[in-house]
């Protein structure tokens, strides 16, 4: 027996040397001198877990179904964002994108000059990295030198012969744009599609979620043709796999939003059997796994298949290969700007039950996004809203939100029923509170200052150097006014208005927003539009624009006139910076103007900025034109 052994110990060795003697060139010197195998890295866009092999019986996915039955697929990963390009900058990075102050939609932002990117790490060991074609990070890189290719013809194929690859393709047919593109030649027929229960029943709506199944069907394909020039050049043996969605749907409530539908992903790994000694563990041929898997752990796990230790600043943990670590007990999430729309939500969940801290609860859900509004299904259900004719888990969207909420995901999975104010969940909530605010402080989270403070600060250098300096950035003392700011409890507003003198502009930023809120919800309101007032000259742009927004929205006549005055004088980024004049527009959206007050204040206005990158242009004209078309009746504040 024991003889056995090992000579089949012998024979799996020889097969691994004779492989690398093909497949892997020599790893530079000081590079670790072992067996790297092949690593295909399958990427779709905006689609949830709607395969087959996850059980849904509407879908048609025979290619994934099929290489699921032989992989290990994972029931319970995270996207960490609702969104692709800050969900793209964990997958490159291995970091949550708020310790680098890369949260916000569609930013840019300079890494730390010592710090490596995934492909960089692995071409060090040896590899020859391709992206086929997709790079959408919010960092300042050149993705054509992290890459040995990037462009629409990158391919394994491309490599050296005797090197092993790290191959990327990304599929955009399921992407959001790709479910309202009309005439569009249906799969699935639309009178038969299930539908969440926070969407109303129109043919508006069945039409986007046919039509998003049948994109991911069309995606299904794609990864089948790759799989097929896999297999048609001989590297199926020699070869992992991994497949796995950027975010969840790309539906409205589902992109963009922290719940299981915008974060949950499908992720399937196979692992060929000769190749099974690089992952000892759970991994199981058709197996199905509980465990919490989120963005950041993708980083240490490839590196730990490629026998290296992920180093120790790493927040994730490596799940297959060598150095793979016991399960985590939680996921976090987070959702900031959504390109012209400041929000700030956070989220966490367990095994059974998911956490979101909203941190602007006075903003709806549902606030007006340019870009989101093109999907019929959302025009189709705020025409509801307004029409009175939805039902109250489908009003809940675009009314605002709670500051908290809490889910029991095995009875609730499209998070409908809040539990927060339920005494027999008081203990689950607390729990998850102070973890989620444990996280907070522990990953340096950038998105408790204002974006425009971030840049300036900054001051073209990496955020992440802000996030580690507690001189500059007491996160402790700035969540803590935060958390009390946009939490409110009867009695606090004394206490809350101690920090209207603080020198740290972040905390008076959250008390501007706390301000806000009370005013909205009728708690304290003289007391708040006073404080308010005092505020609304204050040195800082992004709490000007808070407290001249609750002073125009509830204050007097006079109150309103001097504040729009102000916000739009703040809305010239020549006067503040690119990023306040995006907040000062989106306060001036929330208070409604009419075109007499508007005047002519938005003409004019530059929405390109010198020294800012293009990916932030559009912000402003989109606002302008939003508030300019808006303007043209009158409208009662909200």
């Amino acid at each position: 027996m024991r003889c056995s052994i090992f000579l089949s110990g012998v024979w799996f060795c020889l097969l691994l040397l004779c492989d690398h003697a093909t497949q892997a060139a020599e790893p530079p010197v000081g590079a670790s001198r072992q067996f790297l195998p092949n690593i295909l890295w399958i990427t779709s866009e905006d689609n949830g877990p709607h395969l087959g092999c996850y059980g849904d019986l509407y879908a048609d996915t025979p290619h994934l179904d099929a290489l699921a039955a032989r992989s290990m697929k994972y029931d319970h990963a995270w996207s960490c964002a609702p969104v692709c390009a800050p969900a793209r900058t964990t997958i490159i990075t291995g970091m949550y994108p708020t310790s680098l102050g890369a949260q916000h939609m569609r930013s840019e932002v300079a890494l730390p000059t010592d710090f490596k990117l995934l492909p960089q790490r692995l071409r060090e060991l040896g590899y020859y990295c391709t992206n086929n074609s997709k790079t959408d990070y919010n960092l300042t890189v050149d993705s054509k030198e992290i890459w040995n290719q990037s462009s629409a013809q990158a391919h394994w194929r491309g490599r050296p012969a005797g090197r092993p690859f790290f191959a990327v393709f990304n599929f955009t047919i399921s992407h959001e744009s790709q479910l309202r593109t009309r005439p569009h030649n249906a799969i699935h027929d639309p009178q038969r599609v299930p539908l969440p229960s926070f969407h109303p029943d129109t043919p508006e709506v069945r039409q986007d979620w046919a039509q998003y199944y049948d994109r991911v069907t069309e995606m299904d394909r794609e990864v089948g043709s790759i799989l097929l020039q896999l297999d048609n050049d001989g590297l199926t043996d020699n070869t992992i796999v991994f497949y796995f969605s950027d975010h969840g749907s790309g539906m409205p409530r589902c992109k963009r939003w922290l719940y299981e539908c915008g974060l949950r992903v499908p992720l399937i790994v196979h692992i060929p059997e000769r190749l099974r000694a690089l992952v000892p563990g759970e991994y199981q041929p058709g197996g199905t796994s509980q465990r919490l898997v989120s963005f950041v752990d993708l980083v240490p796990t490839l590196l730990s298949i490629a026998g290296q230790k992920p180093p120790a600043e790493f927040p994730g943990g490596a799940f297959l290969g060598k150095y793979s670590g016991a399960a985590p007990q939680y996921l976090y999430g987070f959702r900031d700007r959504m390109d012209e729309r400041y929000d700030m939500s956070r989220a966490v969940r367990d095994a059974n039950f998911s956490y979101i801290r909203n941190f602007q609860p006075h903003r709806p859900q549902g606030a007006y996004l340019e870009y989101m509004f093109q999907t019929p299904t959302t025009r189709v259900w705020q025409q509801y809203f307004d029409e009175g004719r939805l039902n109250e888990a489908q009003r809940q969207f675009w009314l605002t939100k709670p500051a908290e909420e809490l889910y029991d995901l095995r009875n609730d999975p499209d998070q409908i029923h809040n539990l927060i104010a339920q005494p027999e969940h008081a203990e689950t909530a607390k729990r998850l509170r102070d973890e989620l605010m444990a996280w907070m402080i522990r990953s340096g989270d950038l998105g408790l200052l204002p974006e425009g403070e971030v840049l300036a600060k900054s001051g073209g250098k990496s955020p992440r150097e802000l996030g580690l300096d507690h001189q500059r950035f007491p996160i402790e003392e700035i969540l803590r006014v935060a958390d009390q700011a946009t939490r409110p409890e009867p009695g606090d507003m004394a206490r809350l208005l101690q920090h209207r003198l603080s020198p740290h502009s972040a905390c008076r930023y959250w008390l501007a927003h706390g301000l806000l809120l009370r005013t909205i919800l009728a708690q304290d309101r003289a007391e708040a539009l006073q404080a308010a007032s005092s505020m609304a000259h204050d040195e800082s742009p992004h709490v000007r624009s808070i407290a001249n927004e609750t002073l125009a929205r509830f204050g007097t006549a006079d109150d309103r006139r001097l504040a729009i005055v102000s916000l739009l004088r703040m809305a010239d980024a020549r006067n503040t910076n690119a990023m306040a004049a995006v907040e000062a527009l989106g306060s001036l959206d929330w208070c409604r103007p009419t075109k007499d007050e508007v005047g002519h204040g938005l003409k004019g206005l530059p929405t390109s900025v010198w020294g800012l990158p293009k990916r932030y242009e559009s912000y402003i004209t989109r606002l302008v034109q939003r508030i300019d078309a808006a303007s043209q009746f009158e409208r009662s504040p909200k």
